[in-house]
């Protein structure tokens, strides 16, 4: 419980109206997009610039308060849910553009800026900012930043880690770093852009970006190729691949969400397919041709039992929006959904879906499975009851299973959602005791007195290894 004297630094700060302390602000700020998981600050905070940022930073660190950075709060990780109390900084309100530069080709833009605004800002003038997360319409770029969020592009252009230049940040003792900046190159010292990518708010305050821009594609065709068989979809991405083409998008469906999908948006997909791949190449229309017309005949090698090619741009938007709207048709099916993220090597992906499918029959669940086919990057979802304690210990047995597979198979345990709470207690399985320590030293050296986000990344206690033997 803080102080009222402290409330009232804090007002002096932001202006009453952006320090939030009644009962419905505190609980709207108890949770994100994350299933199951909810605590309620002490405090809501709504700082305006950079200035106010380190004034309540300075606060904070006075008074040895916690501080939870939170953008649109659409992370699936647990990460802006403020399990010890104290503030919750929402850096909404910086949300401007604040340079388009045409000729070093990037943008700088507060953290409070939405990803999709950043997009439609810059294709305008014929540029493009490919990462796409899933919730690119409501996510800001603090928080992309803040995750290295990924997309349906992330193949072909990489993640977030890869456009961002340059930052501004705010450390826990309230003073200023900038790294980077409108540079190709820039080795001078650690490089600490790439250490707070990703970082999920633990080590500084992200208040200002540069990113990198590049030359918008001049056109975009979109293919749907459905299957019999899941190996022959998987084998058909190896060797899309191996044949030396990388698609914009490689997306895969499998059957219960392309079923529930179709349900949602009605705009043809067949049904009684086991997968579905959703393929889409961009760039200079020759080479796009060309490369569409050797995916194709690829995918009829491997025995594609349809192939079809969206014929206009409002057709491959509406394919692409399917996709995108996957996680919001499968949480129509029950009151809790639980959208995981694994990451196998692409060769994996055959015997990672067939262990999901293994693992989601022996404990009697629901769960259906698409992904980013082109990077390995798997999302098993699982429709449940949060209220039907015996069936979510169930839901967590199989997720603890489905991690150690991704494990097995020289994966991950996220390629994108992050770790925040719910994959704290895994991170050791993927980084060892010794990576585990490295880590911990370098938040030591950001945060002494682990007041940035704590209880996240590093749980209290990580969980035992599951042995799973499977045939």
């Amino acid at each position: 419980m803080l102080l009222e004297s402290i409330r009232e630094e804090l007002r002096a700060i932001v202006g009453e109206k952006n320090c939030l302390d009644k009962q419905e602000a505190l609980v709207a700020y108890s949770y994100d997009a994350t299933p199951m998981q909810q605590a309620l600050p002490d405090v809501v905070v709504l700082p305006k610039s950079t200035a106010e940022v380190q004034q309540v930073m300075r606060v904070a660190a006075r008074h040895h308060i916690p501080i939870v950075t939170r953008g649109a709060g659409s992370n699936l990780c647990g990460g802006t849910i403020p399990v010890g109390g104290g503030i919750v900084l929402v850096l909404g309100r910086m949300n401007q553009i604040l340079e388009i530069d045409e000729q070093n080709l990037t943008i700088t833009v507060q953290p409070g800026v939405r990803t999709v605004d950043i997009h439609q800002a810059v294709e305008a003038l014929g540029l493009f900012y490919p990462p796409d997360p899933g919730s690119m319409v409501i996510s800001t770029i603090g928080g992309n930043i803040a995750l290295n969020s990924g997309g349906l592009r992330g193949l072909k252009y990489g993640t977030t880690k890869d456009y961002v230049l340059g930052l501004e940040a705010v450390l826990p003792n309230g003073e200023v770093i900038r790294t980077g900046g409108k540079l190709m190159k820039d080795v001078a010292g650690y490089d600490l852009t790439k250490l707070l990518v990703g970082s999920e708010g633990t080590l500084a305050i992200i208040t200002e970006a540069i990113l990198k821009l590049i030359p918008k594609p001049q056109t975009q065709r979109v293919m749907l190729a459905m299957f019999a068989d899941m190996a022959q979809a998987a084998r058909s991405v190896s060797d899309i691949i191996a044949n030396r083409i990388i698609p914009g998008t490689l997306e895969f469906l499998d059957q219960g969400t392309i079923r529930v999908v179709e349900d949602f948006k009605q705009i043809g997909l067949p049904t009684d397919v086991a997968a579905i791949l959703l393929i889409g190449q961009d760039g200079e229309p020759q080479t796009v041709d060309r490369d569409m017309e050797q995916i194709a005949a690829i995918c009829q090698k491997n025995d594609a039992v349809q192939i079809k090619v969206a014929t206009t741009a409002e057709e491959a938007d509406e394919v692409m929006t399917a996709r995108r709207s996957a996680l919001a048709a499968l949480s129509r099916m029950r009151p809790t959904t639980i959208l995981e993220d694994a990451t196998v090597p692409r060769a994996a992906i055959a015997p990672m879906v067939a262990a999901i499918q293994e693992i989601t029959d022996r404990y009697g669940l629901q769960i259906c499975t698409f992904g980013h086919a082109g990077d390995g990057n798997l999302h098993p979802t699982c429709m449940t009851d949060a209220r039907n304690t015996e069936e979510i210990e169930r839901v967590e047995h199989a997720f603890e299973e489905i991690f150690t597979a991704a494990i097995d198979l020289g994966g991950t345990i996220t390629g994108e959602h992050g770790v925040g709470i719910v994959k704290a207690p895994y991170l050791e399985w993927k980084v060892g005791a010794a990576g585990m320590e490295v880590m911990k030293g370098i938040k030591h050296a950001f945060d002494p007195h682990n007041l940035l986000n704590p209880d996240k990344m590093f749980a209290k206690q990580s969980r035992n290894r599951v042995v799973v033997q499977r045939a």
